[in-house]
């Protein structure tokens, strides 16, 4: 099944939000886009949502996903359901500014969806960060992408604690000394960042300064065994420069850095019959170009390529990098086509109450995996580190086909109608569209636990 929209400048109408952020040298874009507001169904079992019942063919619009769809999919409900829910582990959240209503939001989606509260829900605002302005793009983009990041964090590992952590602004400075503080107060084992920039900005001095401070903090959660996940981008195999796509390949930083575990998109059919449906089954997936983005994949030209991609790959893979580091390495449902539901309740418009939208993006794809390694690091009674080095062993040891979805259809190449970019294609194995393919762990999960250590880093 291959399904490829007509990319439109807009993400349909009436209920549309715009939160896209100029992308510049020193600023981080958040990656979550927003589509249109969903509406009440009458309860079908775990369905609560018209577009969660919605034919793949759009028929009837833009289908979409809960959290009973995505656990069933990548077999999370099986771990969940045998108490593997990422008890006694904790999710740090580092976005930007924040959102006035981040704890008022998970309540909501916890209460619509049946999701038991985390053990805890903690917010660290940074010295410096602004009082939040509904008025200000800005803001509100980084307060989507916050409601998407806690709330599929927690639906993923619900007995995890969540602390979300809101840095001054979107700069690369204050991100960094957001996830420092993060780091050097221990405040968790897992760190998600939704958030990107187009490494071709970064290769002046100035940018090569701010990469430097990012792999020192990097190095540092590595060393303190901290995982940490970062989104791949949303455009394909080029990233944006400003308000323009780049006419050309190139990959989004921090997604790029070898420390770092870098997480590619999908589009995800899951339902019966031809539609969506949460008390279905798992239909396939294909590479996330669905005329709303597509998974961000490629070559990097910043880093090399690190020995855990050159032991764990096959020559055939291997070439494909040519030297370089190569990303994403692992991939989850990123689709606005199948978008997940998302509660918004800071909108300017809306009900005080707030309201349900889809999203998609890979930024919703780096917060499901840290509630993931959250679920193993509670089974493996122990922190799992950064899991490149386990991934790609297990990759070279055959044991990736029992834990992974291997996604093998469709490409992320770019074409917006102004600017085409050819893009890589999904293969069998690793590749550059959506690196090992996206999570089947269930039970199977504690063979992934004991693939081997980490240790310290190792590029």
């Amino acid at each position: 099944m291959r399904l490829i929209l007509h990319r439109r400048p807009a993400l349909l109408a009436a209920a549309i939000l715009l939160a896209s952020t100029a992308s510049f040298a020193g600023y981080q874009q958040p990656g979550a886009i927003p589509a249109e507001r969903v509406e009440a169904t009458t309860p079908n079992a775990t369905a609560r949502f018209t577009c969660e019942l919605r034919p793949f063919d759009l028929s009837r619009g833009l289908f979409c996903y809960g959290p009973a769809a995505l656990r069933s999919a990548y077999k999370i409900d099986t771990m969940i359901n045998a108490g593997t829910n990422g008890a006694g582990q904790t999710i740090v959240i580092l976005d930007a500014f924040g959102s006035p209503t981040a704890k008022a939001d998970l309540d909501a989606f916890d209460a619509t969806f049946g999701v038991p509260a985390p053990p805890s829900f903690k917010v660290v605002t940074m010295p410096g960060t602004p009082p939040f302005n509904p008025n200000d793009n800005n803001m509100l983009g980084w307060a989507e992408e916050t409601s998407l990041d806690v709330q599929w964090a927690h639906a993923i590992a619900p007995g995890a604690n969540i602390v979300l952590v809101a840095a001054a602004s979107n700069s690369d400075d204050d991100l960094i000394a957001g996830l420092n503080f993060a780091i050097d107060n221990r405040l968790g084992s897992v760190i998600s960042m939704s958030f990107g920039e187009s490494e071709a900005f970064l290769t002046d001095a100035d940018g090569q300064r701010v990469v430097a401070a990012w792999e020192a903090a990097f190095k540092n959660a590595r060393e303190r065994r901290i995982t940490l996940f970062v989104s791949s981008g949303d455009q394909g195999s080029t990233n944006t420069g400003g308000d323009d796509v780049l006419p050309f390949q190139n990959t989004s930083y921090p997604g790029s850095s070898p420390q770092v575990t870098g997480v590619g998109g999908t589009n995800l059919f899951f339902g019966a019959a031809g539609h969506a449906d949460p008390n279905g089954a798992y239909v396939g997936e294909q590479v996330w170009n669905d005329g709303f983005g597509a998974g961000g994949g490629g070559v990097s030209a910043l880093f090399r390529e690190p020995d855990f991609q050159h032991d764990g790959l096959n020559k055939a893979q291997e070439s494909a990098l040519h030297g370089m580091r190569g990303v994403p390495d692992v991939s989850y449902n990123a689709g606005v086509v199948g978008g997940v539901i998302v509660h918004l309740g800071f909108l300017p418009g809306f009900p005080p109450s707030g309201a349900f939208f889809i999203f998609g993006g890979t930024s919703a794809g780096a917060p499901q995996w840290a509630g993931v390694v959250a679920d193993l690091n509670q089974a493996a009674g122990h922190p799992l580190g950064n899991i490149n080095k386990r991934l790609y062993k297990a990759g070279k040891n055959g044991l990736n086909a029992a834990l992974f979805h291997d996604v093998t259809v469709g490409d992320n190449a770019w074409d917006d109608g102004l600017v085409s970019v050819p893009g890589f294609s999904a293969t069998p194995g690793y590749d550059l569209a959506t690196g090992f393919g996206t999570p089947n762990f269930g039970a199977a999960g504690v063979i992934f636990s004991d693939t081997g250590d980490e240790g310290h880093p190792n590029n």
